[in-house]
């Protein structure tokens, strides 16, 4: 099932925060966040067992607790098995992103893409969730970021083991749909071109926003669209660097993105539009788009990203950036 016959909405909640990303994240503050985004109306949440080693998926089973499970749609994903084991979470090797959830759990991460790993993931995640079911499953960054030279070899073997995995539980129905939650789009790209497996959609982090989509637009948003899959945009404020933030892709922003930043600042100032705006507004203009996950860790957030979705921005602000070189001529822009 397509991805965008199962979301239930264009803006769905990004569980990245409730892991403890960055910072330790007070409890009641994680909670408070999801009951905001509930609140709000959001039925869309999507997590991760990486995120705080399965931190994420047990804050969002308690602030979910109570609800009608056919009132919303959950997505997690597969690839790391959380064990009860304790690691040095300061020795862990993740990639890029060493520090990104150094304040999660301390519980040991494997990294395992094959078969059985994936379908004990699940069932863990399950746990985790404290639900009978999961409607989306992505396998989650088999790409360079995270494993450099040898990200071949472990696409190849969820190729041959998650793919496959996944593949059977959407036949069987434990699961409504599959396919990569990933930071680049050289895997999507891959896996499109595949003639096996056969996926529903997409999660893309960080690759489709107003600061960084050149590469998405050349094959990977043609490749979703031709085959009426749809995306769902992760990262939409690029780590925040869009909306003022110091981090861009989970590392400190450079002087060059910090200089676009301003760029694309001074014309929305001009214009008096937010700038969470322009990034939410920005992806969902693409007709290969179906849903944008802004993460969160505060409930004022979720306010502040609904009222970005609705904000009325003139044509001409789009027009300016075009004008300017902010965007790629080859984006579509949300001018009525």
């Amino acid at each position: 099932m397509a991805l965008k016959d199962i979301l239930p909405g264009k803006l769905g909640f990004g569980a990245a925060p409730l892991g403890n990303m960055f910072r330790e994240i007070p409890e009641r503050e994680a909670l408070g966040t999801v009951e905001a985004a509930w609140d709000d109306g959001i039925r869309y949440f999507d997590n991760a067992p990486f995120y705080g080693a399965g931190l994420a998926e047990i804050r969002m089973a308690e602030a979910l607790a109570g609800r009608p499970r056919d009132e919303y749609v959950i997505s997690t994903k597969v690839g790391r098995v959380i064990l009860d084991e304790i690691e040095d979470v300061s020795a862990r090797d993740l990639g890029e992103k060493g520090d990104v959830f150094r304040y999660g759990r301390p519980n040991k991460i494997v990294n395992d893409y094959s078969y059985d790993a994936t379908l004990r993931s699940i069932e863990d995640s399950l746990k985790r969730l404290k639900t009978d079911r999961i409607e989306i499953a992505f396998v989650h960054d088999v790409a360079q970021d995270f494993y450099g030279d040898e990200w071949l070899d472990v696409f190849e073997t969820a190729r041959k083991g998650a793919f496959k995995a996944l593949d059977r539980l959407r036949d069987e129905g434990v699961i409504k749909a599959w396919g990569l939650g990933v930071n680049r789009v050289e895997p999507i790209e891959l896996l499109l071109a595949l003639e096996g497996p056969r996926p529903d959609g997409l999660l893309l982090a960080g690759r489709y926003t107003l600061l960084d989509h050149d590469r998405a637009l050349q094959r990977v948003m043609p490749m979703v669209a031709e085959r009426g899959l749809g995306i769902i945009v992760g990262g939409p404020y690029s780590s925040g660097a869009l909306v003022g933030g110091p981090n861009f892709e989970y590392a400190p922003a450079t002087p060059a993105i910090l200089a676009k930043v301003a760029r694309i600042k001074a014309i929305a100032d001009r214009h008096g539009i937010s700038m969470k705006a322009a990034g939410l507004q920005f992806a969902l203009a693409n007709p290969a788009v179906a849903a944008v996950i802004p993460g969160a860790s505060q409930p004022s957030r979720i306010a502040e990203d609904r009222a970005a979705l609705n904000e009325v921005i003139p044509a001409d602000f789009w027009r300016e950036l075009r004008e300017a070189g902010l965007v790629n001529p080859a984006a579509p822009l949300p001018i009525a």
